[in-house]
């Protein structure tokens, strides 16, 4: 079992964000696998081989709406609304968590307070966990909305803190 270094352990803020990114990539690979089993039970592959391997290339499906926001998709055989949801969260994660990581790596260099940075972690991963059944389970408006938003709230307060601590050497 492969250990943090002691140094590395000192720094309360910095363990704390590899807590939490650590659930939020986790929770990128379980959409991600969700959206496989999905293509596998609706037979949509966004590949060719793997439509030839499952049953032919009329599986092959190529479209746009595939690729756009999540919605009902009507009079196009073959896409499922589900599938469009799955692949929109997937890419909402990368969207949100991606920047997340980023600030939340430079934020934990600010040294601070460490019980203020878990609130900041604990609410993005929430949020964004929320946002996530909201997607799949499609859950009633405002349920998303509302959850992206508070989601959104560390990391304005993280962006704005590491421009202020930079301000002085631009």
């Amino acid at each position: 079992r492969a250990a943090p270094s002691p140094r590395m352990m000192e720094n309360r803020v910095f363990m704390s964000f590899t807590f939490y990114s650590t659930i939020l990539i986790l929770k990128m690979y379980v959409v991600a696998i969700i959206t496989g089993q999905v293509r596998l039970r609706k037979k949509a592959f966004a590949n060719p081989e793997d439509a030839l391997r499952n049953g032919g290339l009329q599986y092959y499906r190529e479209d746009p709406d595939v690729e756009r926001c999540r919605r009902r998709v009507h009079g196009r055989a073959g896409i499922h609304w589900q599938l469009l949801a799955e692949r929109q969260a997937h890419r909402n994660d990368m969207e949100n968590i991606f920047p997340f990581l980023f600030l939340g790596a430079i934020y934990s260099l600010l040294d601070p307070t460490p019980a203020v940075a878990r609130i900041h972690f604990f609410i993005f991963c929430v949020g964004r966990i929320v946002h996530t059944i909201a997607y799949l389970l499609q859950l009633k408006a405002p349920t998303r909305s509302v959850a992206y938003s508070v989601a959104q709230l560390p990391c304005f307060s993280m962006a704005l803190q590491i421009l202020l601590a930079a301000t002085p050497y631009w």
